[in-house]
């Protein structure tokens, strides 16, 4: 689903700027939307099995300026987020696939990312002590049984979110919405330049990215690649 998925093809611009199309107001929402992305502070959700759950982990991490979500597939349940719930934020996110938690984190631990899981375990910390100033993934888990025990026995700590009242668990959308909202307050409280971190390339190609996908019409505009 890179890129936002199947439903959401890329085109060749075809000697036609999607800049033309767009309005400056728009194209100042994109760039300021481009500039808070991060790709150092990511998602990981755990065989998942409730669409509505997959479709406000991905509208938070969206509107929180998180670019990437990785998906370990459930066998029983696929990753189908509900649209209605969504409300097309899919399309602009990077939501990578995995059949397993070892190739999720191969492929995180390839680009240097340290990963925590959400577990109330021994040697477990808070979601308050930890920093967010290197390239860290958190792992959610299942909404029955959390995380399973292949990613405890493979990740490199365990976190728990502080709790106040009696309840001592959060649905994994409301525990999602915590997590996120701690890491990109910690980066832009800590970090000189904020929570973005694309670089300047990263940020162009995502900028004409999404140019294209904010023009309503771009199907008929732009020609399809075959």
């Amino acid at each position: 689903m890179a890129g936002g998925g199947p439903r959401y093809e890329r085109f060749e611009k075809d000697k036609l700027e999607p800049e033309q199309f767009l309005l400056d107001v728009r194209k100042e929402k994109i760039d300021r939307v481009v500039s808070q992305r991060t790709r150092n502070f990511t998602v990981v959700l755990d065989r998942l099995e409730d669409s509505f759950n997959m479709a406000a982990v991905l509208r938070t991490c969206e509107s929180m300026g998180v670019q990437e979500v990785h998906v370990v597939i459930n066998p029983e349940a696929p990753f189908l987020p509900n649209s209605r719930v969504a409300q097309g934020c899919d399309k602009w996110l990077d939501v990578k696939l995995y059949k397993s938690f070892g190739e999720c984190r191969e492929h995180l631990k390839s680009r240097g990312f340290q990963l925590y899981a959400a577990a109330i375990r021994d040697g477990a910390t808070s979601l308050y002590s930890l920093r967010f100033d290197g390239k860290v993934a958190i792992v959610l888990g299942n909404e029955r049984y959390g995380v399973s025990d292949d990613v405890l026995n493979a990740v490199d700590g365990t976190f728990w979110i502080p709790m106040r009242g009696f309840s001592q668990s959060l649905n994994i959308s409301a525990a999602a919405s915590a997590c996120v909202s701690r890491a990109i307050a910690w980066r832009d409280e800590h970090l000189a330049g904020g929570s973005g971190d694309l670089s300047p390339d990263e940020a162009q190609e995502l900028r004409e990215r999404f140019y294209v996908l904010a023009i309503k019409q771009r199907k008929r505009i732009f020609k399809k690649q075959p």
